[in-house]
């Protein structure tokens, strides 16, 4: 293995302890379980009294510094990703002091104080984007620094909104070092993609109303132009990869051994890989353009029709602006993909990439930047304790942010992987777990005020929040934190 190869060498997750569990919301909501069961997944958590985006980010940091044994000093790098900052000013820094104090507090010393503390926000990209940049941090440092990347959100919906059920909160940290013990990171051949999307998914602080200006923490957002975004804009990522990796869809999706990506609700990333795999199809030569026949024939589609609308790059945001919000640029291509999903090919080529630690994850909601790193980490465990042999096969991490941006990562598993997964605690990191009443959740989802929690510790919480703002001394609205032994 080279000296220059960079990647993931440790995963550590939090979870607020507040539970609701969707089959009893089902029942308070009067939705289908059936429906909400297969496409969304089991469970969310909600962050309780005193817990925050930067409370829980630090606790998924101390956490992975304790599992992996990491010296603070070798700490050069510590980053957040994130769109659920309440400050607009500091990041990393705020998880920084949280630590420092921490380790303080147990005679140890702080981190390095030539660490670099940013940090990234793209929607749910901000955790990649972070990734990204500390591994080229790495790359590019002499010695043996250590980075560490915390991805941490709060996914938060209007109560009887489309998206309530697929609410979430939580942080998972990585550890990112050269000759990484977990999985080894292409760097060169990461594939981007990018371009505005208007009203996609927002999240403007101020909202107008009868009663004017008012501050909102929940999000704007149009399912179905959503899905069409991100359906594109994986598939630009993962095209733009190929290219750089000099590779064929087909042969590349069909060596990898297991596919991780960002995660709304269940059936998206299903769907997202299925449809980025028959648009491969479409650039795969004679190959895949036979495959691709095969399909459109038991569909009853023409191909010619179906291969000319693969190969087109739609302009969405045009559409929308036309006042065609739900008008579906590849009709015919999701008309077959909806025939493709009763192919073997669809067992083979996605839903059994798609499988390794996608049960774990039904029970996480939409942790947002978390979701993504989430996943990898419920599969590596599951891959352990399911005695799968690993090492050297290829992983695929395909990060997915609105507005929108999309990252396409591949990965190989790095040699004698099991000793670090074995660190990973994500069944774990799922308790303690207090299911909320109907009357607890909407309490804690409308006013931040919930049920006493689970003892707390090993953990960070709010103490206070300032609210002076006089001319000698002003610390209105800056959370003062407390780290709980």
């Amino acid at each position: 293995m080279s000296i220059d190869t960079v990647g993931i060498s440790g995963l550590a997750l939090y979870l607020p302890p507040y539970r609701v569990d969707l089959r009893q919301w089902c029942d308070w909501t009067g939705t289908a379980w059936a429906k909400v069961g297969s496409v969304v997944g089991t469970g969310f958590r909600l962050p309780g009294p005193g817990q925050g985006v930067y409370t829980m980010a630090a606790t998924a940091v101390l956490r992975l510094m304790d599992q992996y044994d990491v010296d603070p000093g070798r700490v050069r790098f510590l980053a957040l990703g994130t769109e659920s900052s309440t400050d607009n000013s500091a990041g990393a820094v705020i998880i920084r002091g949280m630590l420092d104090d921490a380790l303080r507090q147990r005679g140890m010393r702080p981190l390095s104080r030539n660490c670099e503390v940013p940090e990234f926000k793209h929607a749910c990209l901000g955790g990649m984007y972070a990734m990204k940049n500390a591994l080229r941090f790495l790359a590019t440092e002499p010695g043996e620094p250590v980075a560490i990347v915390v991805s941490a959100d709060v996914a938060k919906y209007d109560l009887g909104s489309s998206g309530e059920p697929t609410q979430g909160a939580g942080a998972v940290a990585m550890l990112l070092e050269k000759r990484p013990a977990l999985l080894e990171v292409d760097l060169a051949a990461c594939g981007s993609a990018s371009a505005y999307r208007a009203i996609d998914f927002r999240k403007p602080m101020l909202r107008m109303g009868p009663g004017g200006a008012s501050f909102r923490e929940t999000p704007v957002f149009n399912g179905r132009y959503s899905t069409t975004c991100y359906l594109d804009q994986v598939l630009q990522a993962m095209r733009e990869m190929w290219r750089r990796m000099g590779r064929q869809p087909r042969e590349h999706l069909r060596a990898v051994r297991a596919v991780f990506m960002h995660r709304p609700y269940e059936r998206m990333p299903l769907n997202s890989l299925a449809f980025s795999y028959l648009a491969g199809l479409a650039d795969d030569g004679v190959a895949g353009y036979t495959e691709l026949a095969g399909y459109c024939a038991a569909a009853g589609l023409d191909k010619d029709r179906v291969l000319a609308e693969m190969r087109t790059v739609p302009d969405i945001l045009a559409l929308v602006l036309e006042g065609g919000l739900e008008r579906d640029p590849w009709p015919l291509t999701m008309r077959l993909l909806r025939e493709f999903r009763d192919q073997p090919a669809y067992q083979e080529a996605v839903a059994a990439k798609l499988r390794l630690g996608a049960q774990q994850m039904r029970e996480l909601g939409n942790l947002y930047s978390a979701s993504l790193p989430a996943w990898v980490a419920a599969g590596l465990e599951e891959a352990l304790h399911g005695d799968l042999d690993l090492a050297g096969q290829e992983m695929l991490a395909l990060g997915y942010g609105s507005g929108d941006a999309a990252e396409a990562v591949p990965m190989r598993v790095a040699p004698g992987w099991r000793a670090a997964a074995a660190r990973i605690g994500f069944a774990a990191a799922l308790l303690p777990a207090a299911d909320l009443s109907r009357e607890e959740y909407v309490s804690l989802h409308r006013t931040g005020s919930g049920p006493q929690p689970p003892p707390l510790r090993e953990e960070f919480v709010i103490e206070r929040v300032g609210s002076s703002s006089a001319a000698d001394y002003a610390d209105e609205g800056i959370e003062y934190y407390r780290y709980i032994r």
